[in-house]
């Protein structure tokens, strides 16, 4: 039966990647690399040292691990700065009900993001109390699709990943979770989370009900 649902925070919970990509593009252009919104989706689902890394590759130039580090830090700053300015209002549409609707009916509920911010970010939207565990940047030391974020929420839950849907915008993650053994629910486009056994175009229509029934059709 179903007994858990972990969420990825970026994209599915709320949208902080338009300050991801103010953040990362301020870094770029001190580097002299040019960064689109195309490359920004390319970053998701990916840890902080990822995608410096995708963006040095892009740009043709190698760091120091020190200068890398520097560059992180300092990516970080000017992002924290923007998330200090989230409130309730920035949490994505139905995402609040739905996970007031899951602890109603006694479903545990997990983080499972790259994010060292995950904690402030739930904070600033004030989503952080229907959380049982937070596994974010802070606690994994492999990057989606290793499962390995998914595998720790679920240690954490002490539930079975048969036993939980995980919710992604990403394609890096949905292959997590299918590596994993989760059932994954894709948020975002069908054509682009061709991997996950379902895809919603958002929060919104999905609710305890309805993801009983998608869980019971695959047993």
């Amino acid at each position: 039966m179903l007994k858990a649902c972990i969420f990825d925070l970026d994209g599915v919970l709320v949208d902080t990647a338009k300050y991801h990509f103010v953040a990362w593009q301020r870094l770029a252009n001190q580097l002299g690399i040019a960064f689109t919104e195309t490359d920004n989706e390319q970053l998701k689902g990916l840890s902080r040292d990822a995608s410096i890394s995708y963006i040095l590759k892009k740009g043709n130039i190698v760091l120091s691990e020190y200068d890398k580090q520097h560059y992180m830090a300092m990516k970080n700053e000017w992002y924290l700065a923007l998330v200090n300015t989230m409130d309730e209002s920035e949490a994505l549409p139905n995402a609040k009900e739905l996970l007031i609707n899951l602890k109603d009916n006694n479903i545990a509920i997990a983080l499972g993001s790259a994010s060292k911010n995950a904690r402030l970010i739930l904070e600033q939207t004030a989503l952080l109390p229907f959380f049982d565990s937070i596994v974010d940047g802070t606690r994994t030391t492999k990057s989606k699709p290793d499962p390995e974020v998914f595998l720790t929420a679920a240690n954490d839950l002490s539930v079975h990943p048969k036993e939980a849907i995980v919710f992604e915008d990403a394609i890096s993650g949905i292959q997590a979770a299918n590596v994993g053994g989760f059932l994954s629910l894709g948020i975002g486009e069908p054509t682009v989370l061709t991997e996950a056994v379902w895809v919603y175009p958002n929060l919104t229509s999905l609710n305890f009900e309805q993801l009983i029934n998608l869980y019971n059709s695959k047993f």
